[in-house]
């Protein structure tokens, strides 16, 4: 069958033999067009030039992952599988009939190669990327759990399928002969894990900085520098034709594994320590380590290796984690990842051939092996994870995790494809073994793994089940130095005392951004090797801090600090965790807008700090406070009098409505608050004016706790009869200014007459609609606002379910 030279970027084509053509173009070749109404004397038409091409081909190829991405979105699908099913649609309109035609017009034959060439420095980015963001540190750290299941799951496959090569070597060798190459490729790459496939699949399900996560990051590290080492070795011995050839490459690779740590490493921690603090690096650093990528790629090329291992060694070298390594991403991350990666794992689906049948010898022997290595691998690490005394479902989503396959795999498998290491129908069954595993894998997981279970206890956890006198205990969210203070002064409103002491933890959430492995620290238990100038600069003023604190309130206060470095959109897991395991009565978390004296935004972090407070509000395993502070809140705070001026008062209010969990809740707090001389508490009970009745019956019923702060010579109580929420609000605008803090209940959910309209006006419904309007800048008031809601799997509870 001849092709017409109007379907290709070529000129002119003539036909040798049967599989043959001799073509020709201009050299250099058109790169722009001379647009579409110009003359067509020069050749430069748009479908002759290669830009307008790639930009048309591309603009095709976003089209149709995004509305592949749109149709499938039920499905649940992996992203990199959405992009090989947007190169399926494409190779399935080549075959249409009417269609291929213009699929000619648009893919014309020569252009495969070139927008392939070109995305493919996406896939050596994201490989660079995902090198800085590993923690090549973390090696000499990780457990011998991870240990353990990565070198077993990587050595009993690879040792299985190496077994009948040693007892059957001709009959091996003449399938292998008849197979393409295909049992070798399928048997070494189903038998590896790669590091940044499986960090991709942690990040779709949000598990990364779970336990399951943290322990798959582990094992995917071990596993695969383990794999790199094997690979370009095997590489290295079989691109040699004598001793003396595969002698220099194992040399050259040597070298390059590691004097390109050993020079590159002292010279990028050297720009670290000439950035200040705070800054950021300086471009002109950028531009010199990207082109560095390249030139170790050439390097890499030249010693018989994959462009990519250079990129690799080198993203191992640089150091992880603000500043350098999180500027680097955020540089390459949309031009590498999101940009040209989508295209080249497009382009590399059109390249395979997938007309093999299911009965051809291809076919059926290829794919054996990829079962049989899979099946042994997730054995082998099933069984590994059960030793380790790992739960059983926990063990089969680790397996299951170590299996995947993605991006890494279908660039390797371009790579083979193109040095004809591989040929087409083999490369077929490749990408769609890929195709399927990834899908399996992905689906398996979501169903048996949810990390939120362990929240869904029935244990309860808050102020109001503490025994009187018992040690409260509380965790404190800290992001940034300036939420110390406000932690401080609740602190403070606890009332702490050598006879009433409480425990105290302190999380330092920080956003994970350039490196791929969260970290948790306590620093109660810091190691010298948690000790690194990466991450202690972020904690240490807040350590300090925690520390004077403790010092000064000997005896009646125990504080433990920790670091936790992880997503933002996942933050809440270290939070509830640490909560779960140190059986926290109460959260506090900090409010996302600080406002300054004037009313003004100091401070708006909605992406990370919101978005941990909605998410704590939903599956904390304790009561909950966020805490809504303002610059200089309690700086304002007056002196008692003039012999005892050494300490100033803080003038606390508690707002009560009653017939909520969340309203007893502060009423708990208020009884602890009581008792300090520092304190001036006011208990304004809002009572609507239709129900004087129920008012009645409650004095009649008597809540103890309530009668308890009615009759205390301490504390200051008020009956407020308001008719609806206008009413209610304009006795808060009456007593803001009259008080230093306040603490309201969330009452979410739950309708009463006193604050009926207000929550239609509430701008943040995570504070209610009293903290809500007591939080509002409009009321030039310089409190701050506790708002407080109970463990919410206990209502829960009572309703029949558990979250």
């Amino acid at each position: 069958m001849s092709i017409n030279s109007n379907y290709t970027v070529f000129n002119r084509i003539t036909r040798l033999n049967e599989t043959g053509y001799l073509v020709c173009f201009d050299a250099p070749p058109h790169t722009v067009s001379d647009g579409l109404w110009s003359e067509k004397e020069n050749g430069r038409t748009p479908m002759k030039s290669f830009l307008p091409l790639f930009e048309l081909q591309v603009l095709i190829i976003f089209a149709l992952t995004k509305s592949t991405t749109f149709v499938l979105k039920p499905l649940k699908l992996p992203e990199f599988i959405l992009q090989m099913i947007a190169g399926l649609i494409i190779g399935i309109l080549f075959e249409l009939k009417g269609m291929e035609k213009y699929m000619s017009v648009v893919f014309p034959y020569g252009t495969h190669d070139i927008i392939s060439a070109i995305s493919s420095i996406g896939f050596v980015l994201f490989i660079f990327i995902n090198g800085v963001q590993m923690d090549f540190s973390m090696i000499t750290r990780t457990g011998n759990k991870a240990w353990a299941v990565s070198i077993v799951g990587l050595a009993i496959p690879l040792v299985a399928g190496i077994t009948p090569l040693l007892m059957f070597p001709e009959k091996i060798i003449a399938i292998e002969t008849n197979n393409g190459n295909g049992l070798y490729v399928a048997l070494v790459s189903h038998a590896i894990s790669s590091f940044a496939v499986i960090a991709s699949l942690l990040s779709e399900l949000q598990i990364q900085n779970s336990e399951l996560g943290r322990l798959s990051l582990s094992s995917a590290l071990v596993s695969d520098l383990l794999s790199t080492i094997i690979t370009t070795n095997i590489i290295a011995v079989r691109t040699g034709s004598s001793f003396n050839v595969i002698s220099t490459n194992l040399i050259s690779l040597f070298i390059l594994a590691v004097f390109v740590p050993l020079i590159c490493r002292p010279i990028l921690l050297l720009i670290i320590k000439r950035t200040p603090e705070g800054t950021n690096v300086k471009d002109s650093y950028i531009y010199v380590i990207i082109s560095m990528v390249f030139a170790l790629g050439v390097i890499s090329v030249k010693i018989g290796q994959d462009f990519v291992l250079g990129a690799f060694i080198f993203g191992l070298s640089v150091p992880e984690g603000p500043p350098l390594g999180s500027a680097l991403v955020k540089k390459l991350q949309f031009f590498g990842p999101t940009f040209l990666l989508p295209i080249f794992v497009t382009t590399s689906v059109l390249k395979a051939d997938f007309s093999v049948d299911f009965s051809s010898f291809v076919m059926v022997s290829t794919g054996m092996v990829i079962l049989l290595t899979h099946v042994v691998k997730i054995a082998a690490c099933f069984i590994t994870a059960l030793c380790c005394k790992m739960p059983v479902n926990d063990a089969l989503c680790l397996s299951l995790i170590l299996n995947t396959k993605g991006v890494v795999e279908i660039g390797a498998y371009h790579t083979l494809f193109d040095s004809n290491v591989i040929d087409g129908k083999t490369y077929g069954v490749m990408m769609l073994s890929t195709m399927i595993i990834g899908t399996i894998v992905h689906w398996s997981v979501k169903l048996l793994y949810d990390p939120s279970r362990k929240y869904a206890g029935y244990q309860k956890r808050n102020i109001m089940g503490l025994k009187r006198n018992s040690e409260p205990r509380i965790l404190l969210t800290v992001q940034k130095q300036n939420h110390i203070s406000a932690a401080t002064d609740f602190l403070d409103i606890c009332c702490p005392t050598p006879e009433n002491p409480i425990a105290v933890d302190v999380i330092h959430v920080i956003e994970l951004v350039g490196r791929a492995l969260p970290i948790f620290i306590p620093h109660c238990l810091q190691r010298q090797a948690s000790n690194s100038a990466s991450h202690k600069s972020y904690s240490d003023d807040i350590i300090l801090a925690f520390d004077i604190y403790e010092h000064e309130n000997e005896n009646a206060v125990s504080i433990n600090t920790y670091t936790a470095i992880s997503p933002a959109n996942l933050m809440f897991e270290d939070v509830c965790n640490l909560a779960l395991d140190k059986v926290a009565s109460i959260i506090i978390l900090p409010f996302h807008i600080r406002w300054s004296s004037d009313g003004t935004v100091e401070s708006d972090d909605k992406k990370v700090l919101r978005a941990l407070n909605k998410k704590v509000l939903e599956i904390a395993p304790c009561s909950v406070g966020i805490l809504v502070t303002r610059a200089n809140s309690i700086a304002k705070a007056t002196p008692i009098n003039s012999i005892t001026s050494e300490y100033s008062i803080t003038r606390l209010a508690i707002i009560y409505i009653g017939g909520t969990d969340d309203d007893e809740e502060i009423l708990c707090l208020a009884r602890r608050a009581m008792n300090s001389p520092r304190i001036k508490l006011v208990v304004y009970h809002l009572v609507s004016k239709d129900c004087i009745a129920e008012l009645e019956d409650l004095m009649i019923i008597g809540d103890e706790i309530l009668e308890e702060l009615k009759h205390s010579e301490n504390v200051q109580y008020q009956e407020i009869f308001t008719k609806d929420g206008s009413q209610t609000a304009g006795f808060l605008r009456e007593i803001v200014t009259e008080h230093d803090f306040f603490i309201v209940g969330r009452r979410h959910g739950s309708m009463s007459p006193q604050t009926d309209g207000l929550s239609e006006w509430s701008e943040f419904p995570e504070l209610g609609a009293v903290g809500d309007f007591l939080a509002s800048p409009d009321l030039n008031s310089w409190a701050s606002v506790l708002v407080v809601q109970q463990q919410l799997s206990l209502r829960n509870e009572l309703n029949g379910w558990v979250l």
